[in-house]
């Protein structure tokens, strides 16, 4: 009979938490619909563009918004088991509008898919977070989509991710003497060079160009070696076609093989290993509304340390006060089920009325804060225009349940009555309209605020920084926490300010646990 300690290393060590993040259009969500149908998630894959009526929607993609678009709005956990290992899958918006719930979801994730259109290369938004990743030491494996369609040479695309990321890299199921495992897609690489006509090298000239083609990749490409990979300095490359289902099997397996289990977690007092006996998590997304029948309200936290079942008191360290976990869940998207028990890399649902909070940590006693998990200053202030006043307290909590969920940020000017929303990007306000019209049956309009920016002010000396806000009362207010931020105005204004008050901090981001 084994113990509870082997019980606990042989669980955590059979748990893969990892992320997949692109640049919009690269297949990103038709890949996770691919490895949870090989997983043995799901029995249909869904489609992220289908036509008409009778399409299969994508399991992650479950807001209403998200399936007439045709685009990842939210951050997507799925949890599903194949081949004796836990799988938590966490799908990422690829809009830029939605960054910040990319990255809060980054801190809970333990490595990553990063996806690349094989005709595109390394876009503009996959490289930002490819930085995130590089930031917080998460090691990547690439997924090199679409290469069933006319794209670039496969060995320019390995020569951009080396130049442009400072990456080795491994191309895992190319034949060339790497990659052991997967050496079963030689068709495949026929398939590629020839335009996936299926057929065989016709002419000496053709099978020349692929043995050339071949040797290149076996001259760039490094063996494969896990200390560099999980030290972030070399990617297993994949080539495949989420869609035709080319590769995805092999990127499951590396998965499987390569990807690490549940690391070390950074908090404010030491680093939490996932071997420790205590339970230990933190919330890193809201949301709200997803049974929009029971206008539930549900808390992603993910397990850090210790063996989680369901009923057990935990310590709500922010609040100090005891928190009962009644009726955890683990996802599928939008779909659940009740959990029993969770080890370290799971992710649970805890159901709540407000009380968790982004940021939020959970123990069984000690005082703990992990770091990593930030709020980003909003680059888009706008009043909120109501079309029915007589809807103003609805208009209050509607707005404050997403802010919380972090899809806009909201701010009390101390001077005036109206609210003003933060946002990165302008798509965010069309999901915030529709989600106000659609959850709460509040119609609303966005009027643009004479402000360029916001930041959150800080000083050690409390006198000063109470004297800066009695000056500038006209534009400074105060997030959902409340929190002081200076509305900021043109840059050379903003410059000047900075210059006469050395003694005020204006800070960018904020860490959410904190509570400036």
């Amino acid at each position: 009979m084994p113990n509870q300690e082997n019980t606990q290393l042989a669980a955590h060590t059979a748990r893969r938490t990892f992320a997949i993040i692109s640049h919009p259009d690269a297949g990103k969500t038709t890949l996770t619909e691919q490895l949870l149908l090989h997983g043995g998630a799901i029995h249909i894959a869904g489609e992220v563009k289908a036509r008409g009526n009778n399409r299969r929607h994508a399991q992650s993609d479950w807001m209403e918004m998200e399936r007439k678009r045709g685009i990842s709005i939210a951050s997507s956990v799925m949890t599903f088991e194949h081949d004796g290992v836990v799988f938590n899958l966490l799908d990422t918006p690829g809009h830029e509008d939605f960054s910040e719930d990319t990255y809060r979801t980054l801190t809970a994730v333990d490595s990553v898919i990063m996806v690349l259109d094989a005709a595109k290369g390394i876009e503009t938004q996959t490289r930002k977070l490819f930085e995130v990743c590089r930031l917080r030491d998460i090691p990547i494996i690439t997924f090199i989509n679409k290469v069933d369609r006319e794209g670039r040479d496969p060995f320019d695309l390995l020569e951009e991710i080396e130049k442009k990321l400072a990456l080795d890299v491994c191309a895992m199921n190319w034949p060339v003497g790497m990659g052991q495992e997967f050496l079963g897609c030689y068709q495949l690489v026929q398939k590629r060079f020839i335009s996936f006509s299926g057929d065989e090298p016709e002419s000496a000239k053709q099978k020349e160009k692929l043995a050339e083609d071949l040797s290149l990749l076996e001259a760039f490409s490094k063996p494969f070696d896990m200390k560099s990979y999980l030290e972030g300095h070399l990617t297993p490359v994949f080539f495949g076609s989420a869609l035709r289902e080319f590769g995805v099997v092999e990127l499951l397996a590396a998965l499987h093989l390569y990807a690490p289990g549940p690391r070390t977690q950074k908090a404010n007092l030491r680093t939490i290993s996932p071997e420790e006996k205590k339970v230990t998590g933190f919330v890193f997304k809201i949301q709200a509304n997803m049974d929009p029948n029971h206008r539930d309200r549900i808390a992603f936290v993910r397990i850090c340390s210790g063996e989680f079942r369901r009923g057990m008191k935990l310590k709500h360290v922010r609040t100090g006060k005891i928190f009962s976990v009644q009726s955890p869940v683990f996802f599928l998207a939008r779909e659940r089920s009740l959990v029993e028990e969770a080890w370290p890399g799971d992710i649970i649902g805890i159901p709540n009325h407000g009380t968790l909070c982004i940021g939020d940590t959970l123990t069984e006693g000690e005082e703990l804060h992990f770091s990593g998990i930030p709020s980003f200053a909003p680059e888009i202030l706008c009043r909120v225009r109501l079309d029915d006043p007589m809807r103003g307290k609805h208009l209050r909590k509607a707005l404050e349940d997403l802010s919380e969920e972090g899809v806009s940020q909201l701010f009390k000017p101390l001077i005036g009555s109206s609210w003003l929303v933060g946002v990165v990007g302008r798509l965010q306000l069309d999901v915030l309209m529709a989600r106000m019209e659609g959850e709460y049956r509040i119609k609303v309009g966005f009027e643009s605020a004479p402000y360029e920016g916001a930041r959150w002010i800080y000083s050690e000396d409390e006198l000063e920084l109470k004297r800066f806000i009695d000056q500038n009362r006209n534009q400074v207010a105060e997030d959902l926490n409340g929190c002081p931020v200076y509305l900021t105005g043109d840059d050379w204004s903003f410059r000047y300010l900075q210059e006469k008050w050395p003694k005020i901090a204006f800070h960018k981001t904020r860490e959410q646990f904190i509570r400036i």
